[in-house]
Order: C-alpha cells, then structure tokens, then sequence
C-alpha cells in the first residue's frame, strides 16, 4: 500500500519539485508562471505540504506502524501538513489568476475539495481526541484520498492529451480533474468497508470438538 501510495504521488511531486527550483533561480517570467513569481508564498507553501503529506502519509496505511507510537507522531506532522495543502489551495484558488486551460467550474470544484479536505482532517483530528478511532480513520482516509487527487489526475488526463495531442481545457479538464477525485473517494470508500465484508463473507468455524461430537452422534 505505501508504495502504490508514493508511485501515485511522484508525479505531482516532481512537478512541484522543478516549480520550487525554477522559483529559487529567479525564472523568466512568462503566462504559464507570472502568477507563481508575484506571489510565491501560497504555492511554495502548498508544494512544500503535499510533499511530506502523500510521502509520510503513505506510511500511516501499514498496519504494524499503526500500532506504535510512530503513527501519533507522524499524525503530528500530517494534520499540519494536510491543513497547509488544503487552505493553500483555496488560498491560490482566490488569490491567483485563473490559468489558460481553467474555467470558473473547475475553481468551484477546487474551493469544494479543498474545504472538504480541511473539513476531513479537522473531523478526524476530532474524532481521535474524542478517542473514537473509527471516525478518526475514516475522515483521515477521506482527506488523504482528496490529497493525493493530482496524481490520479495526471492518468485520467493522459488519455485525452494522448489522443488529441493537446491539454484538455474548460469543462473538458474540469470533469477529468472531477473524475480523478471521484476516483480516489471511491477507492477511499472501498478500502474503509473492505474489513466489515471480509468479516461478514468469512465462513464461521466451529470448535473442533464440537465437531467430533456432532459426528460421533
């Protein structure tokens, strides 16, 4: 599980690494990044977040770490990190120009999953100070699911860049970006009630001596 988690997340993750390398060098400003170098703060903020988010998050999906003390720790670190990531995002939503390929539509969706990401992880942090693990989980799995949405989008953009050659742009792009958080909730849900099935599908097995006496009479 983590390391699909991480295999999902390069992608973004080296985006984001050659976005604050080319800040650092002092690029030349063009339209695809004037908005990055009049206002740095609120992407490196964000870039910076997802990072530590989807790598370290990954890591609280293993279910011997979730049995030691490193889970509490690294949580410290995540529901910080996660905040960052979410109201970044909103905060670029607002602040920043929309890009070329962008259209009103996908800023609404931004500003829904991003409120919905922060909203997650405040209930989850909630929940575990209420000691109640369960709801803790769940809203955890739900934020990090909307987290880590950039990287199922690249694959649910790939097909259409493929066949056409061209970046998707205005409601196009808006219902691929859609689909790959839709994606990542659903897998979300699924892994969340995946234990409850198991349990209920696993055949009951009955003591062997109760057997042995059913059989001797």
């Amino acid at each position: 599980m983590p390391a699909a988690l991480i295999l999902l997340s390069l992608i973004p993750v080296i985006a984001g690494a050659a976005r604050l390398t080319e800040l650092g060098t002092g690029p030349e400003v063009t339209p695809a990044n004037a908005r990055f170098v009049a206002d740095p703060l609120p992407v490196v903020l964000h870039i910076v977040g997802a990072v530590v988010y989807t790598i370290l998050g990954a890591f609280q999906f293993v279910p011997s770490l979730r049995r030691r003390r490193w889970h509490r720790l690294a949580g410290r670190v995540l529901v910080p990190c996660g905040l960052a990531v979410a109201l970044s995002g909103l905060w670029m939503t607002f602040a920043y120009d929309l890009p070329a390929h962008d259209n009103d539509v996908l800023a609404g969706m931004r500003l829904v999953f991003g409120s919905a990401m922060a909203a997650s992880i405040l209930l989850g942090l909630a929940a575990v100070l209420r000691r109640d693990f369960t709801r803790h989980r769940a809203w955890m799995v739900r934020g990090y699911a909307i987290g880590i949405g950039a990287g199922t989008q690249a694959f649910t953009n790939a097909p259409y860049l493929l066949a056409t050659g061209e970046q998707p742009d205005g409601n196009v792009r808006a219902v691929l970006v859609l689909a790959g958080w839709l994606i990542n909730l659903a897998v979300a849900e699924w892994y969340l009630r995946r234990p409850a099935r198991a349990a209920r599908s696993r055949p009951v097995r009955r003591p062997r001596a109760a057997v042995d006496d059913t059989v001797s009479r």
